[in-house]
């Protein structure tokens, strides 16, 4: 009886899952943003701050940042730093080695080599709730849990997107994460990233902050099209124009970019950069690619007005 019984819920289990819609196991869309035609932002996470006043077995804060920095590093459309105190004690190894206090050799950190990061994503969390009911158990298959004690967890995050060169903020979006377990009802669970956020992953509060990454990461890829991606010249030589732009930044050969300088608008009495303003002189055409450099000839100008450090970004 027990058999039949267990047999009759399984069964149900797996009617349950070919009815759910291909688009729910899908991993979230995110569409190719064509108008940046794949080129990869330096973006650093700074540690989320914990508004909430909710205390756990981790700090939320620290699994925000684990979290976003791995979502973020497996879109493939940004060059992910290290998050801010990671940084900060890169600058502190540097410092030392800058003393004269450690061994001088190949491998010494040097001040000057740490890559900036173009975007700056800070926020709060604002709100976490947690409710748990009844007891343990449930079957799961692939994904699809029947079953097991009840679970509701909901995480309020307000983030931003800030332009580290002016420190201005690019955007702003409250998200809503949400985890859901619910005895005797059947619902998907998987999505498709896989962050490696150790036991996070097996919190229901963890489980609600994933799925709040996910909606600002799909959010922040959105904004993309709307920052200005720019590159600079490293050199001119033979009739090659280097950029300081390769693989690593989502550069291919047959990229066309335009070169020229950047005016910064400034408010006059704040000081404030109003907008900046772009004089092409001259258009180039990607020939040559490696990790960090980019070498291309001009297809449209003289070659003799472009300059070492001027500008370069997508027509």
């Amino acid at each position: 009886m027990k058999r039949s019984a267990m047999t009759a819920l399984f069964l149900c289990a797996i009617m349950a899952f070919t009815l759910i819609p291909a688009a729910a196991l899908a991993a979230p869309d995110m569409p190719a943003t064509s108008a940046t035609g794949g080129l990869r932002y330096t973006v650093s996470v700074a540690k989320f701050e914990n508004r909430a006043g909710w205390r756990g077995q981790w700090d939320i804060g620290d699994g925000w940042g684990i979290i976003m920095t791995d979502i973020l590093n497996q879109t493939g459309k940004f060059i992910v730093l290290g998050e801010t105190d990671m940084r900060k004690d890169a600058m502190a190894e540097q410092d030392l080695a800058a003393s004269g206090r450690t061994t001088q050799g190949a491998i010494t950190p040097g001040v000057g080599n740490i890559t900036p990061a173009q975007i700056l994503v800070k926020g709060a969390i604002t709100h976490v709730q947690n409710n748990t009911s009844g007891g343990g158990g449930g079957i799961s298959i692939g994904g699809v849990t029947l079953g097991g004690a009840s679970s509701n967890s909901q995480v309020n995050v307000t983030m931003y997107m800030i332009h580290t060169s002016t420190g201005q903020i690019l955007a702003s979006k409250s998200v809503v994460g949400k985890a859901n377990k619910s005895g005797g009802a059947i619902g998907y669970s998987g999505n498709g990233w896989g962050a490696g956020a150790g036991g996070f992953k097996s919190d229901n509060v963890g489980k609600a902050v994933e799925n709040a990454v996910q909606q600002g990461v799909q959010w922040m890829i959105e904004q993309l099209p709307k920052i200005t991606w720019r590159g600079n010249v490293v050199l001119v030589k033979d009739g090659n124009v280097i950029i300081n732009r390769g693989t690593r930044e989502g550069v291919k050969e047959g990229m066309t970019f335009v070169v020229g300088n950047a005016e910064a608008l400034r408010d006059p009495s704040t000081g404030e950069v109003l907008d900046v303003s772009f004089n092409t002189l001259a258009q180039i055409t990607v020939n040559t690619v490696k990790e960090k450099i980019a070498i291309a000839t001009v297809s449209n100008g003289n070659v003799e007005q472009i300059e070492k450090g001027m500008f370069v970004q997508l027509p």
